[in-house]
């Protein structure tokens, strides 16, 4: 048998297989005909890592894959600890100059700052916000099942801020952090309706690349550090 009839072969005995169902991932209905697949919500659930039912274990859960992505991750135990822990970052890292977008976190984190600041609002220069050391934003949640933060073009004050900052800083509640990426899209479902905001995204850890002999590159095309902190 000549190499192209070999392959002719392999391919009509493929395709005596039946291919599987969208969402099935070829467990159901793969080999016995029609059938209704499980929802990709059933299949996210097994494949990623359990997460306890208390706040606390979220907490945990959030600060482990923080780790593993090398997002920096601070647990304050409220309000009232905010701006000492920002002025702390801003000392070590040596911010001079902050972009925010108006929201009652990120005017607090303003003021605590104290640095000159540019607000993202119609009409603000690009150029300027990326010549800006951090970019602070509030985020929809944070999704403690694979270290995730679910910005949106509200909640991030556009595209843009999230992105061209050498660092992202975002303030989070308590409140906000969810279990899993199912508890993340209902909450979009329920928060925006037929509303969807143009620009909805995972931020998992800092921008990152291996694509070069596997060697991890940070700020490949994003920001290169990732601090969260949940007040």
């Amino acid at each position: 048998m000549s190499e192209r009839e070999n392959i002719l072969a392999r391919i009509r005995e493929a395709l005596k297989i039946r291919a599987p169902f969208p969402g099935s991932h070829g467990e159901v209905g793969h080999h016995h005909g029609p059938s209704v697949p499980r929802s990709a919500a059933t299949h996210a659930r097994e494949w990623l890592p359990k997460v306890g039912p208390t706040q606390d274990e979220h907490i945990d859960m959030f600060r482990a894959q923080s780790a593993d992505l090398k997002t920096s991750f601070h647990v304050l135990s409220g309000m009232d600890e905010l701006a000492p822990k920002l002025r702390s970052l801003r000392d070590a890292a040596g911010w001079k100059r902050i972009a925010i977008h108006h929201t009652p976190l990120t005017s607090a984190a303003r003021d605590a700052l104290a640095l000159p600041t540019l607000e993202v609002k119609p009409g603000y220069s690009v150029d300027e916000l990326e010549a800006c050391d951090v970019g602070i934003t509030e985020c929809d949640a944070l999704i403690a099942q694979t270290g995730s933060l679910l910005i949106t073009a509200r909640s991030a004050g556009g595209r843009a801020l999230s992105v061209l900052p050498p660092h992202h800083l975002v303030i989070a509640r308590r409140e906000q952090l969810l279990p899993d990426l199912p508890s993340a899209f209902e909450l979009i479902a329920r928060k925006y309706g037929s509303d969807y905001p143009s620009f909805i995204s995972l931020v998992t850890g800092p921008s990152r690349t291996g694509d070069i002999e596997r060697i991890l590159v940070l700020g490949a095309h994003g920001p290169k550090e990732l601090t969260v902190l949940l007040v």
